[in-house]
């Protein structure tokens, strides 16, 4: 009777999981690859094969480099969600309306989903999550932030046990490498971007991620995953890299920073109730600090815990093979829990559904850190002392100025400060009042210092 039941087991767990992918793109190509290419070690640590049974793509005549045969391939979306083959659903199409749909059916259809949509889940993650965990299925989303990083599946596990206090992240490759060349060749950022796009490191429209937007999508499910806070990007305020000039870099490195555009998050208790700070900003950071190292399009997050202490990592943060990476990652731990019969494996955001919570953020007005200013300045006898007063007036002292060589305005000059630990309605206050001074040019650019890393 036992050898029966062994057999049986055996039967069980040899048999494959079915997977299909809407939308064969770079990523959806990508995680064919891998899937071939590795089915052998996948198999060996799964104790079954995974099968990509179906494809769904409007686009069936360009050749994507990855074998097709025996798989269905199709513009069948429909078809693909209801087959009884497909167990696990791969949504790679990107965007909103038509993505949620497609992930909204495959979930109602009883099927569990793994997408890299990071954009969709930061808008629409409650409805999806909460789908999910009424119909008993899971939803995976490691290659939606940090590409091929284990970012999120360290926090919902590795972590777990922690009370998060911070993180600090490098999370878009795009903007990284603009930063790290615009520091390396003093080129304006004009011309490091038409670089970029030549190089493939930007999109023909790179608003997202300049602007800081994509940023600002991962950092709102990285805020639910540590803190267990709901928050939408919408919410996050963001800045992008544009606007930097080589002037400030410059001025960076006489001071011992570098430029990088930094996805901050931190927890505050204060008086029993807990606020989130949460931020996607151009930052200073020391130069001898560990993300400051992060050059070109890698991308690193820091996490500091309560109990582990300080985190880093580190990695490709897109990619059609890092990110398909993260993707087959999700699928296996999916096929496992399949295979034992249990669905809902791991909350989505580490956190219960019903135990996430509305927290507050904190206005940017209570900030408190150092600040990089540059003003744009008559080159007049003066000036200097019309800014440096106007800010101490607003309770802002001054660490050190430097007066770079003239700006791109007709007898304007840059005027870098630093300023000592300040609090930023204060520093905004001195800044309105500045730039009404006749002999500023131009409006003052603001960076925050961050030293907590």
């Amino acid at each position: 009777m036992g050898k029966d039941v062994r057999e049986s087991d055996a039967d069980v767990l040899s048999g494959a999981v079915g997977v299909g992918l809407i939308g064969f793109g770079t990523i959806g190509a990508g995680v064919a690859k891998v899937l071939r290419d590795n089915a052998s070690v996948i198999e060996q640590r799964l104790g079954f094969p995974l099968r990509l049974a179906r494809i769904a793509d409007l686009d069936l005549e360009t050749d994507r480099g990855v074998d097709v045969s025996g798989i269905v391939f199709d513009r069948d979306t429909e078809g693909l969600i209801a087959d009884p083959a497909v167990e696990i659903v791969i949504e790679l199409i990107g965007g909103y309306d038509v993505a949620r749909r497609f992930m909204l059916a495959a979930i109602d259809a009883g099927k569990h989903v793994v997408t890299a949509n990071k954009a969709l889940l930061a808008l629409h993650g409650a409805e999806i999550f909460a789908a999910a965990d009424a119909k008993g299925v899971d939803v995976a989303f490691e290659a939606s932030v940090g590409g091929g990083i284990p970012i999120l599946r360290s926090l919902r596990e590795g972590l777990a046990a922690n009370r998060i206090e911070s993180l600090h992240g490098i999370m878009n490759g795009t903007t990284n490498y603009v930063l790290t060349e615009m520091e390396k060749t003093a080129e304006d950022f004009d011309v490091v971007l038409k670089r970029a796009q030549e190089l493939g490191y930007a999109e023909a429209d790179p608003t997202f991620d300049v602007d800081g937007i994509d940023a600002a999508h991962k950092l709102a499910l990285l805020v639910g995953m540590a803190f267990g806070a709901k928050l939408t990007y919408k919410e996050i305020p963001t800045e992008g890299i544009r606007g930097l000039t080589p002037v400030d870099f410059e001025a960076a490195e006489e001071f011992g920073y570098r430029f990088k555009l930094l996805g901050i998050a931190k927890s505050r208790s204060e008086g029993g109730e807990e606020r989130i700070e949460a931020r996607v900003q151009p930052t200073l950071i020391p130069s001898d600090s560990l993300l400051a190292k992060v050059d070109g399009a890698m991308n690193a997050i820091a996490v500091h815990g309560n109990a582990v202490g300080p985190t880093l990592f580190y990695g490709a943060g897109a990619g059609e093979l890092p990110t398909a990476s993260a993707v087959v990652a999700d699928l296996m731990e999916i096929a496992r829990e399949i295979r034992r019969g249990r669905a809902g494996r791991v909350a989505p955001l580490s956190y219960a559904p019903g135990e996430l919570r509305e927290k507050p953020l904190v206005p940017l007005g209570e900030l408190e850190g150092r600040y990089f200013l540059n003003f744009t300045a008559a080159d007049e006898p003066n000036v200097l002392a019309h800014i440096t007063g106007a800010l101490g007036e607003h309770g802002v002292s001054i660490e050190s100025v430097l007066q770079k060589r003239s700006g791109e305005e007709r007898g304007s000059v840059p005027v870098i400060v630093l300023t000592h630990p300040a609090r930023e309605a204060h520093v905004r206050a001195a800044l309105e009042a500045i730039d009404a001074l006749e002999d500023v040019t131009a409006p003052t650019r603001l960076v925050r210092v961050e030293e907590e890393l």
